[in-house]
């Protein structure tokens, strides 16, 4: 009888959550503009979607005699690099990034300084909460009694990813200007310093020149992406794959589009011709998906979780590492070492205990989101 009565409550919950879960996409539905262009909000969604993964999949905490170090599976299975193809997805989002702030410029109705500072006020607020969080994790770390050499991989994992976003402000108040410049501008600019600092031995530092303007390829073109015929996109997304093999097979770029670390170039570090080619793919197959896209975001359901994902967007690229950090960090005390969240990611057996931890940070950056949410107000 007891069994019976559980079994009733429960399907009763079941259909009561399937009940909310039909009504709020209802309302996303009802609440959408009929001209919203929902093929791009689908690609943010991917986008970013597409860095947590790959973070997650090519970051290892190892949890040893020693400090805690950083790792990456790309250092010891090379095998693995085209993961790095389909997880590095920085060039879609600045592309999406350029078509939206373009947009919202030609159809402004307020001065360039409050137009600015609105949109960056977007992007920097959710910073500060994240600033402060590890402020406070840092010192406790430190004193503690945790070496600093463990607090600094901590605090970078969660704090390096934020260079993106002192980018993407830059170009985003600089989009007045943007909308002007050809791509093949920045672009030039990228193969210029690539051969002063790789062929002709120009110092280091002119390598950062491209960390502007390497984004800004991808960037320019999203101000004219809706221009653009498919048989334009066609060749930007062959092109691009193709003067990326070449660059790869036969210019000595390596092959991998994320760092590795130990290796001694980087294609992000700052971003080289390869990686920015590669982003001309990318753009040029993101274009050619946006009519499938559009027709797919027609479907409530597929709607509305693009939706949910680009409401916490930037809540998701902030902490997404700290969800990974926390997880194995929490399960390191109460636990012990587990396989895939604090071992050396030297295996291919690793690579499949990882992906068995995806769903839990998954579930912890949800609770973290929903937190961050109520303290932003």
């Amino acid at each position: 009888m007891a069994l019976a009565t559980l079994a009733a409550t429960l399907a009763v919950t079941r259909r009561v959550e399937t009940s909310r879960r039909v009504e709020t996409v209802r309302r996303i539905e009802a609440a959408t503009r009929p001209d919203r262009d929902r093929a791009v909000d689908a690609l943010r969604a991917i986008a970013i979607l597409g860095v947590v993964l790959g973070h997650w999949l090519v970051t290892a905490l190892v949890f040893d005699d020693g400090p805690v170090r950083g790792a990456s599976p790309l250092q010891f299975l090379p095998a693995l690099t085209p993961v790095s193809w389909i997880f590095q997805t920085l060039a879609v989002f600045f592309l999406v990034g350029g078509q939206v702030a373009a947009a919202s410029w030609s159809r402004r109705t307020m001065t360039y300084e409050d137009w600015a500072a609105r949109r960056l006020r977007r992007l920097f607020r959710p910073v500060l909460l994240v600033l402060a969080v590890w402020t406070v994790v840092g010192g406790f770390l430190l004193a503690a009694g945790s070496e600093p050499a463990t607090v600094h991989t901590l605090v970078m994992l969660v704090l390096s990813p934020l260079w993106f976003l002192l980018v993407f402000a830059a170009l985003t108040a600089a989009t007045p200007l943007v909308v002007r410049l050809h791509p093949v501008v920045p672009l030039a600019v990228v193969a210029v310093v690539d051969l002063l600092r790789i062929e002709l031995g120009a110092p280091a530092w002119v390598g950062w020149v491209n960390l502007a303007a390497g984004w800004l390829v991808p960037f320019a073109l999203g101000a004219r992406w809706q221009r653009m015929s498919r048989g334009s996109l066609w060749a930007l997304a062959i092109g691009g794959a193709a003067a990326t093999v070449v660059l790869v097979c036969w210019a000595g770029y390596p092959a991998s589009m994320v760092g590795v670390p130990g290796a001694g170039f980087s294609n992000l570090a700052p971003p080289s011709l390869a990686a920015v080619t590669f982003g001309l793919a990318q753009c040029g197959f993101a274009g050619l998906l946006r009519e499938p896209l559009g027709r797919l975001m027609r479907r409530p359901a597929w709607w509305a979780a693009v939706v949910v994902v680009n409401l916490f967007a930037m809540t998701i690229f902030l902490w997404h590492q700290t969800a990974m950090i926390t997880t194995a960090v929490l399960a390191r005390l109460a636990v012990g070492p587990l396989p895939g969240l604090h071992t050396s990611p030297d295996s291919p057996v690793w690579v499949v205990e990882r992906l068995g931890w995806l769903p839990l940070f998954a579930l912890v950056l949800l609770l973290i989101c929903r937190a961050a949410r109520r303290v932003r107000g």
